[in-house]
Parts: structure tokens; C-alpha cells; sequence
């Protein structure tokens, strides 16, 4: 229970992160980072109920929201990986399925060469 709690909570963030705004701008598709420890087949129920919660809010993956999904396969050394490659994505916020993904998202990346 209290993960629908915790995806609820976060799918309430996002909506207010991508309200639209009063002027018409051009349509660019929010992005969304998943960032997971396990591998997608292991807790397929937690990205189920984040999609669903998604939805019920009307952001539909693939219409008007594009999840970009990265597991680090139960490595830790790919889940700083995973989360720096989001970052580079440029996405407007990353969800995590806990605290191991929390700290790898919150880990200060080093600058690019470009910057």
C-alpha cells in the first residue's frame, strides 16, 4: 500500500510540473526519466501503477508523454549509468523505485566536454 501511496504522490507532482501553460507554444511531449535497480521484469507492478496513475491524470506514453526507462539490471555500477544517460536526455524529472535510484539521481554528474 504504501507504494500506490508513494506513485500516487509522484504522479501529483508531475501534473502540477507539466501544467499546460495560458499562451499557445509549441507541442513538445514532456519527458520523464524511470529510473529502476532491478530489472523491468522484476517489479512490473510498480511501472503499471505509475503508467496508470499517469493516465488517470490523462498523459498517455507515446500521445502527450514520453517515459524514458532505464534499469541498471540489479548492478550498481549501471545505475549511476543509467541516471547520468537521463540527465543527458534532458528530461523533466526522475522517478525512482527506491532509495539506491534516489541517491544515483541525486549524485552530481560531471560536466560534459561540450560545456
Amino acid at each position: 500500500m504504501p507504494t500506490i501511496l508513494c506513485l500516487s504522490l509522484l504522479t501529483l507532482l508531475i501534473s502540477v510540473i507539466f501544467q499546460p501553460a495560458d499562451a499557445q507554444q509549441p507541442a513538445k511531449v514532456p519527458r520523464i526519466g524511470w529510473l529502476a535497480f532491478s530489472s523491468q521484469s522484476t517489479l512490473p507492478e510498480r511501472y503499471e501503477a505509475f503508467r496508470r496513475g499517469l493516465r488517470e491524470l490523462g498523459y498517455i506514453e507515446g500521445q502527450n508523454i514520453v517515459i524514458e526507462r532505464r534499469d541498471a539490471e540489479e548492478k550498481l555500477e549501471h545505475l549511476a549509468d543509467a541516471a547520468a544517460e537521463l540527465v543527458r536526455l534532458k528530461v523533466k524529472v526522475i522517478v525512482t523505485t527506491g532509495t539506491t535510484g534516489s541517491l544515483a539521481a541525486n549524485r552530481p554528474q560531471a560536466p560534459s566536454p561540450s560545456s
